[in-house]
């Protein structure tokens, strides 16, 4: 009866002293998406209201220059365009459903242009981080291309992504931090009615 005892105790102690696999084991990497829609103020609010997306990041991307600043960016002087990086969870949105969510949030019948604001810096592109990302991009763009209600062509890239720079603090979540300022800017820019003629009651979902 000791020994029975003894020996119990020890697989006790044994499982007390296990480390529990499910605590230990690293959280999965959120997937990453990249997108350029013009301001990045006004990319950020569509994507945060989706469930299974965990953050976005205001930033810049397709220039040369390293740690570019806003006004350089602004200026036109690195190449680069202001795009909003998204990090996601793909068991709770799909890539497919962030790509519905892009077009639906920009005019992709201009070139270096959104609405208001003009020059490369505003341009309008898809930024693909994997194979299978170009793959989903490629099929949404011909799918749109065969149903978009609008009549002009469809005139956004899809690129492969290069270094992504985040923005200023001051940028990040600003519709957010500055409510009423960006609601003025994104009225006076004429974003909604825009979005609202390419898309009708589609805009901006």
């Amino acid at each position: 009866m000791t020994r029975i005892l003894a020996a119990l105790a020890a697989l006790l102690l044994c499982a007390l002293a296990a480390p529990d696999a499910a605590a230990q084991a690293p959280a999965p990497k959120p997937a990453v998406a990249t997108f350029a829609g013009g301001c990045f103020w006004c990319m950020e609010p569509p994507f945060d209201k989706l469930p299974g997306v965990i953050s976005t990041t205001s930033g810049y991307m397709g220039g040369k220059k390293r740690y570019p600043t806003y006004e350089e960016v602004s200026a036109g002087w690195t190449g680069h365009t202001e795009v909003v990086q998204v990090a996601y969870d793909p068991a709770k949105v799909s890539y497919d459903k962030l790509l519905e969510v892009f077009w639906r949030n920009i005019d992709p019948t201009v070139k270096d242009k959104q609405f208001c604001d003009e020059g490369s810096q505003y341009r309008t592109a898809i930024f693909v981080h994997d194979d299978s990302q170009l793959k989903a991009a490629e099929a949404s763009k011909a799918a749109l291309d065969k149903t978009k209600p609008f009549k002009d062509a469809i005139v956004t890239p899809i690129q492969l992504a290069g270094e992504f720079w985040p923005a200023e603090d001051y940028h990040q979540d600003y519709y957010l931090k500055n409510p009423v300022r960006y609601g003025y800017y994104r009225t006076g820019c004429g974003r909604d009615a825009r979005l609202k003629q390419l898309w009708g009651a589609d805009a901006g979902k």
